[in-house]
């Protein structure tokens, strides 16, 4: 398991609270999400964003 750097988890998790009923359960969904709501301009941090956002929303459904 890697660890997400600082900027990774505070951005996903703005996201979520402005931005929540955007995001499922599915990664490649919650990319395009990302995309729509935020001005990344990687590719890369866009996906590490849009797999963090994927995990915690997968984690409130498994609770």
């Amino acid at each position: 398991m890697a660890i997400k750097p600082t900027y990774i988890k505070a951005t996903s998790l703005e996201l979520l609270e402005k931005h929540g009923d955007k995001f499922t359960g599915s990664f490649d969904e919650n990319k395009l999400a990302v995309s729509e709501v935020a001005i990344i301009s990687s590719k890369r941090v866009r996906n590490r964003i849009a797999g963090a956002v994927t995990r915690k929303v997968n984690r409130r459904k498994n609770i």
